[in-house]
């Protein structure tokens, strides 16, 4: 695409931000030589989904895909260069970065008819509608309980950076269930807007939307709270 591009990566570790540093840095640094320029080529930080391989891995390669098409900058997939369409369906190489492997294993045991599934597959996609309309707070493609299930593995890991924010803090109590009952006291309201902020990584934004709270107030709020804790 012209001001972005997609990547479809697998990890075994919580590296992936230190991975997307390196090669939007390197690669700035030769597109920038190339060019005779200086500066930032991507603004703002990557945008990480997670994806639960069993249920949606084939689908998102088939997004990745065609989003040249969707976009309508070409009619086929194979006439955008930049992309994987060409090497997994056996019309060009695959460069060493590129495993086409894993997708064509998910088609066929024989290569060529592995291949031909494939095409078609991607062929089908075509005007279906997009797979980003059931994404889970924002950060997460998968089956229904997948966010569930993942709360056990991000627990206590609400500081790690590597991981998407969205992502480390889906096992966190909702505001419903932390500032349960209208009747709390204030002083217990207040304490608790403060932990919903600092600890559970709520945004005050959030929080004062929640309370019906204009956002200066509940700003007040949690300075006053944070000075009477220090």
């Amino acid at each position: 695409m012209d001001n972005h591009y997609h990547l479809v990566v697998e990890t075994p570790d919580a590296n992936l931000s230190q991975g997307m540093r390196q090669l939007n840095g390197v690669y700035t640094q030769a597109y920038n030589r190339r060019h005779r320029r200086v500066g930032h080529l991507f603004q703002g930080r990557f945008k990480g989904i997670l994806v639960q391989k069993e249920s949606h891995f084939l689908e998102v390669c088939r997004y990745v895909v065609l989003n040249p098409v969707a976009a309508g900058i070409v009619k086929h997939p194979r006439q955008w260069a930049w992309s994987s369409y060409r090497a997994t369906s056996g019309e060009s190489g695959a460069p060493r970065c590129l495993t086409v492997e894993e997708v064509l294993g998910q088609f066929g045991k024989r290569r060529g008819l592995a291949q031909k599934n494939y095409r078609q597959f991607v062929m089908e996609g075509i005007g279906r509608a997009s797979i980003w309309e059931n994404l889970e707070a924002q950060s997460l493609l998968g089956e229904e309980g997948f966010a569930e299930a993942l709360k056990g593995y991000v627990t206590g890991q609400e500081k790690i950076q590597e991981i998407p924010r969205r992502q480390r803090l889906i096992g966190r109590p909702g505001l419903k269930d932390l500032f349960e009952g209208d009747g709390q006291l204030r002083t217990k309201r207040d304490r608790m807007i403060l932990k919903a902020v600092h600890e559970y990584g709520y945004s005050q934004a959030e929080v004062a939307r929640h309370l019906r709270l204009h956002y200066s107030t509940l700003s007040r709020i949690v300075k006053r709270v944070s000075g009477e804790q220090e």
